[in-house]
C-alpha cells in the first residue's frame, strides 16, 4: 500500500485512436462523448490535487501491454550482469555529446555525491548530430533483444506521457491539447535503466539516489519488485513500493515553473534496503529542446523553495543541471 494516490488514466487515452492503449477498452468506449467528457474531467481534478500537493501519483488503466516491461527487465539484467569491462564497451565516454551509454557504479553524482547505482542513458533515436544529447543510442551486442525493448518502451511510454499531460492541461483549465500543440509537439525525451546494489546495512548515509527533483514535464517509474523510493510530502518523508501493474508519475521543475508553483515538483530519494538488487525504470518527458518555457497563462503562484529561475531555452537549462551529474563527460564536450 501507499499514502499517494493511484488514478486511472484509461479515459484520457480514448483522446488518440493511436495510442497503445487503444488495447485497453476502457479507452476505447466512445459511444457517449459527454460521459467521456465528464470522466476525462474526474481524472483531471484528481491529478490536479496530487500535482498541488506532493506532485506524486500511481498511474493506472495506462494500457501498457504487461509483456514490454517483462521484455525490458529481462533483457537489463542480462546486461547488469555482464562483466565490468563488457558493460563498458558501451559506456558513456563512448557516446560523445549524445550522452548514452553505460556509466559504472558510483559514476553518477546526485547533489554532489556518487550515486550507488549504475545505469544506462537511452534518448530518442536519432542519427549523429551537433546537438548536445541528441543522436543514436548504444546498445550492447551481447544482449540484442535489449535494442528492441527499449525503442519499443520510448514509443509507448511517450504516447503515455502525452495523455497524461492533456490530464494536466485540463485540471489546470487549459484545453487538453495545449502541451500537445506547443511545448511538447516534439518532446525530449529521456530514459533511464538503473540497476541498484543493496544499500549496505550499517551505513544509513549511502544513498541508491540522493535527495532531488527532477528537470522537467513529468517523470513516469517503473519499479520492479524491490522497493527504495521516497517521497518528501508535506507530512514527512514516505515510502512509494511498487504497485503492481501501475507507474509512479511525479512532476518536475518545468512544470513548477510553468505553475508558479501552484504545482509541486518534490524532493525525492532512493536507498534500495531490500537485501536484494533493485531495477527501476525512469522515463522523463520534457519540452521540446528549443523551447522556452515562460509561465501557464493564468495567475501563477510562487515556488515553494524558490530553486527555478532561468531564462533561454529549455536544451541550455537541461545542458546546465546534467553537466553537474556528469562533469567529467562535460569537460569534454
Amino acid at each position: 500500500m501507499s499514502e499517494l494516490p493511484v488514478i486511472d488514466v484509461s479515459s484520457l487515452l480514448a483522446t488518440d485512436p493511436t495510442d497503445p492503449a487503444a488495447a485497453n477498452p476502457a479507452a476505447t468506449d466512445r459511444a457517449d462523448p459527454a460521459a467521456a467528457g465528464l470522466a476525462k474531467r474526474a481524472v483531471a481534478e484528481a491529478i490536479g490535487e496530487a500535482c498541488r500537493d506532493s506532485g506524486f501519483f500511481y498511474v493506472s488503466g495506462h494500457g501498457v501491454p504487461p509483456e514490454l516491461p517483462r521484455r525490458l527487465d529481462a533483457a537489463s539484467r542480462r546486461f547488469f550482469a555482464l562483466p565490468e569491462e563488457v558493460k563498458a564497451e558501451i559506456s558513456m565516454e563512448r557516446g560523445g555529446k549524445a550522452w548514452r551509454g553505460f556509466f559504472p557504479v558510483g559514476g553518477e553524482l546526485t547533489s554532489g555525491r556518487p550515486d550507488l547505482k549504475e545505469g544506462i542513458y537511452f534518448g530518442a533515436e536519432e542519427p549523429p548530430s551537433p546537438l548536445p544529447l541528441h543522436g543514436p543510442n548504444l546498445f550492447p551486442a551481447q544482449v540484442p533483444e535489449l535494442r528492441d525493448a527499449v525503442l519499443d518502451y520510448l514509443g509507448t511510454m511517450t504516447a503515455l506521457a502525452q495523455a497524461v499531460m492533456s490530464g494536466i492541461a485540463l485540471s489546470l483549465g487549459l484545453d487538453e491539447d495545449y502541451f500537445r500543440s506547443g511545448y511538447t509537439a516534439e518532446p525530449t525525451v529521456l530514459f533511464r535503466i538503473f540497476h541498484y546494489p543493496p544499500a549496505p546495512p550499517d551505513d544509513p548515509d549511502t544513498w541508491g539516489v540522493g535527495e532531488h527533483t527532477d528537470y522537467g514535464l513529468l517523470t513516469l517509474l517503473l519499479q520492479d519488485a524491490n522497493g527504495g523510493l521516497q517521497v518528501r510530502t508535506p507530512r514527512g518523508w514516505i515510502d512509494a513500493p511498487p504497485l503492481e501493474n501501475t507507474f509512479v508519475c511525479n512532476i518536475g521543475d518545468m512544470l513548477d515553473k510553468l505553475t508558479g508553483g501552484h504545482y509541486r515538483s518534490t524532493p525525492h530519494r532512493v536507498r534500495n534496503r531490500s537485501g536484494n538488487e533493485r531495477l527501476s525504470f525512469p522515463f522523463f518527458f520534457d519540452p521540446g529542446w528549443d523551447s522556452e518555457v515562460p509561465p501557464l497563462p493564468y495567475a501563477p503562484g510562487h515556488r515553494w523553495d524558490g530553486q527555478v529561475d532561468f531564462t533561454g531555452t529549455y536544451g541550455e537549462y537541461l545542458l546546465s543541471k546534467v553537466s553537474k551529474v556528469f562533469p567529467r563527460l562535460f569537460e569534454t564536450l
